[in-house]
C-alpha cells in the first residue's frame, strides 16, 4: 500500500466481483458497499462518510510515489487544500501528454466541493474535479495513475465515457462537423506541444484517439 503508515482508509466499493473488499478489509480499511450510480454521486457519498479533518481522495488505480507520500505527511496545516501532480501510464509506461496533471486531492473535508467536468462540455457526471473554498498550495511528488494496461482497456473506457457524455447532449450536425475538423489541430498539438510524438507509436496512437474524443461524443449525442 502506498498510503502513509497509520492513515485511516475508507473504501467505497460498487459491488465489485473481484477481491477488492476482502483485500481492503484485511489491510484494515473501513469498507462500504453501494450500488454504482455515477462518478460524481459516488465521490460525494464517500466524502459524506469522512469523519477526519482532512481527506485524501485517490482511486483504486492510483498510487503515491515516495516523495508525494512524505510530502502528505509533512504538509503544513496553514492551507485548506493541496494540489498534486498526476502522471498516467499506458502499457506500463508514463506518457508525456498525460504527465504532471494538476489535481486537488488533499483537502479539508468541510471546504471541498465536487463538480462534473465533462470533457466535451455537456452535463454528464464524469471527469469530475474537486475544488476548495479556502487557500490551496501544491505538494511535491507524483500521483501515479495505472489506468490503461493495454489498448483494449483504453478503448473500453473511451467507448464508455464517450457514450455517457453523448447521451447527456443534444445532437447537432454543426457540432459534429466542427469537431471533425478540430481533430487534426488537436492531434498535432498533442504530438508536438504535449510531447506525444516522443513516446513513439503508443504516444501517436493515444494522441489520435484523444483528439477524436469530442468528435465521437458529438456523434453519439441523442437526437432532438
Amino acid at each position: 500500500m502506498s498510503l502513509p503508515h497509520g492513515m485511516r482508509v475508507l473504501v467505497l466499493d460498487a459491488r465489485s466481483r473481484d477481491h477488492t473488499v476482502e483485500f481492503a478489509r484485511a489491510a484494515g480499511a473501513d469498507v462500504v458497499e453501494r450500488d454504482w450510480t455515477n462518478f460524481v454521486d459516488a465521490r460525494r457519498f464517500a466524502l459524506s462518510l469522512v469523519r477526519t479533518p482532512w481527506t485524501l481522495a485517490i482511486d483504486a488505480d492510483e498510487a503515491l510515489d515516495d516523495e508525494l507520500r512524505d510530502a502528505i505527511v509533512a504538509a503544513p496545516q496553514e492551507a485548506d487544500g493541496y494540489v498534486v501532480r498526476r502522471t498516467t501510464f499506458y502499457c506500463g509506461k508514463p506518457l508525456r501528454m498525460w504527465r504532471d496533471e494538476p489535481l486537488l486531492r488533499l483537502f479539508r473535508a468541510e471546504q471541498a466541493r465536487l463538480t462534473p467536468l465533462a470533457a466535451a462540455g455537456g452535463d454528464a457526471p464524469l471527469h469530475e474535479r474537486w475544488t476548495c473554498d479556502g487557500s490551496v498550495a501544491e505538494l511535491h511528488g507524483t500521483l501515479l495513475h495505472f489506468s490503461y494496461p493495454d489498448f483494449a482497456s483504453y478503448r473500453s473506457r473511451f467507448e464508455r465515457y464517450t457514450s455517457e457524455e453523448g447521451t447527456a447532449m443534444r445532437f447537432s450536425l454543426s457540432r459534429v462537423v466542427r469537431e471533425w475538423f478540430l481533430i487534426w489541430p488537436r492531434w498535432l498539438w498533442l504530438l508536438l506541444r504535449r510531447g506525444a510524438l516522443l513516446d513513439g507509436p503508443a504516444g501517436i496512437r493515444i494522441a489520435y484517439w484523444s483528439a477524436r474524443y469530442r468528435y465521437v461524443v458529438a456523434r453519439k449525442a441523442r437526437p432532438r
